[in-house]
């Protein structure tokens, strides 16, 4: 899809921001996309099954094979009353809210995988006339025909929104969105494989099921992973289950939105990859009432801080053969708050820490917070080693506030880390070797005498610059003269800008 079309999309959307609030408006936007999509993806199924042979000569038995035909290709059945032409002609009634509202539930019903999961709130909406039409009239431009490529629009537009829903937003995008590139150097250092599982216990809209499923799809052919996931949210958790269910990916996001900590919707799940971007340094999950879970095998975390809780709730689903991934924030890498120190050093200690990677600021639109990343494993290739990878001079500023790796970027820290392992995905005839001021293997010797903190930047060092050979004399002479020039044309623009005010009856005192 063009950028034009997606921008006349949020424009249209992005209207409904001054009728509530911010956080409520991607649910009625994405609602309706996703309605758009099935409907769209159910028109065409049923175009494909009236040219056949068999139903030509037998129109009769159509709709009662429809619903067999439906689940044979993943697809959702849609009422007649659901479909997006019913609802586009009548979007000018005032009952369009109710009808748009009939329409989910009788999807729910129909098709149990998305109960709880549509939003049934649009009668409920206090907007203008006509605003509700207006957006289901542009939404209408949007076409899902195509089958093969509909999932792939889809996912695009859904990925769009979400992203200028959390720009919009601020600090509170950042409870169900992961900055694109965060996830993709994740996903590309993890690597997933096809027949896996995969486990986000703080999953938001479900971005780290999306990247894993498109890798895996990229190196494989195929995307067959299955995915478990929590989110406290309801209505983050609902955007989940919609954005892997218009992508055509089974998933499992527990019975319920619940608490990752006291309510775990997975509790015997080992899995192989477990990717996450929780919430960070929070200070109020409960830990207290948590004091003896089992889970705490390197030491209790500190009831004021969640960051080692997530990442021993996570090593305790981690199989064997597994490795998990997490974005923390710095302090997570040298605090000794709360016994946090002596977990770092416990799960070193097990040589469990097989990454780090310090991030650049500005990566994501909720939080200046400067951010790493941590691997671990429980089986390493080599033992007895940490590599420590320093990006935060990689990327640009896409805008005056955020900042985003190139896919290059991206390569250079998942080729460093798979040339490490000499792993199937590192980059043929490229040996690791460490990389003054941005990447080192180094021991468990060398982190003990750092105090076991995990700062890449203790280890990589300082990037070796070029010696300036140029005499310093000669130097000054280039840079006065320089100096002089632009001081010049300073004082003759000074002067042309009080000549044109004095044109203007402007007098200075």
């Amino acid at each position: 899809m063009d950028n034009a079309t997606k921008q006349k999309l949020w424009k249209t959307a992005d209207q409904l921001r001054s009728n509530m609030d911010a956080a409520e408006y991607k649910h009625v936007v994405l609602g309706l996309i996703f309605l758009k999509y099935i409907s769209d993806s159910f028109s065409a199924l049923r175009n494909k099954m009236q040219e056949d042979e068999y139903y030509k000569n037998n129109p009769q038995y159509i709709d009662e094979d429809m619903r067999d035909y439906c689940t044979e290709h993943n697809a959702f059945w849609v009422p007649n009353g659901a479909r997006w032409e019913f609802l586009r002609d009548n979007a000018p009634q005032p009952n369009i809210g109710k009808l748009i509202d009939d329409a989910m539930l009788s999807i729910e019903k129909e098709n149990p995988k998305l109960k709880n999961i549509l939003n049934k709130n649009y009668a409920r909406l206090s907007l203008p006339q006509g605003r509700l039409a207006d957006l289901i009239n542009t939404i209408s431009t949007i076409g899902f025909e195509n089958g093969q490529t509909a999932p792939d629009a889809l996912g695009e537009v859904y990925e769009y929104f979400l992203g200028m829903f959390a720009d919009a937003e601020g600090k509170r995008g950042g409870q169900f969105y992961t900055a694109a590139s965060v996830v993709k150097t994740m996903v590309a250092i993890m690597a997933p494989t096809e027949n896996h599982k995969v486990y986000d216990p703080c999953c938001g809209s479900g971005g780290m099921f999306v990247q894993s499923e498109r890798f895996v799809q990229l190196h494989q052919g195929t995307g067959n992973l299955s995915i478990y996931g929590q989110e406290s949210n309801p209505t983050t958790w609902r955007l989940a289950a919609m954005n892997l269910a218009i992508r055509g990916i089974e998933f499992n996001l527990g019975q319920e939105p619940a608490d990752t900590f006291h309510n775990d919707q997975h509790p015997n799940l080992r899995a192989d990859y477990i990717l996450a971007n929780p919430p960070f340094n929070i200070s109020d999950w409960g830990g207290e009432k948590l004091t003896k879970d089992p889970r705490w095998q390197y030491g209790i975390p500190p009831a004021g801080n969640a960051n080692y809780a997530w990442i021993q709730h996570m090593l305790s689903h981690l199989a064997p053969t597994g490795v998990m991934g997490t974005v923390l924030a710095n302090g997570s890498m040298s605090s000794n708050t709360g016994g946090e120190g002596e977990i770092r050093q416990r799960l070193l200690e097990n040589d469990l820490v097989e990454c780090m990677v310090a991030l650049p600021g500005q990566l994501f639109f909720n939080t200046q917070i400067p951010v790493c990343l941590w691997f671990l494993r429980k089986q390493k290739k080599r033992k007895g080693e940490v590599l420590f990878i320093d990006a935060r001079n990689l990327g640009f500023m896409a805008d005056r506030t955020l900042r985003e790796f190139t896919d290059a970027d991206i390569a250079k820290i998942a080729d460093t880390y798979h040339a490490w392992r000499g792993d199937e995905f590192a980059p043929e005839g490229k040996a690791y070797a460490d990389v003054k001021g941005f990447c080192k293997s180094a021991t468990l010797d060398e982190i003990k005498a750092n105090d076991y903190v995990l700062t890449p930047g203790r280890y990589v060092g300082v990037a070796e610059t070029h010696e300036d050979d140029e005499a310093f004399s000669a130097k000054m002479a280039r840079l006065t003269a320089e100096l002089t020039k632009q001081m010049t044309e300073s004082a003759k623009l000074d002067a042309k800008i009080k000549e044109n005010l004095a044109k203007l009856g402007w007098k200075q005192n």
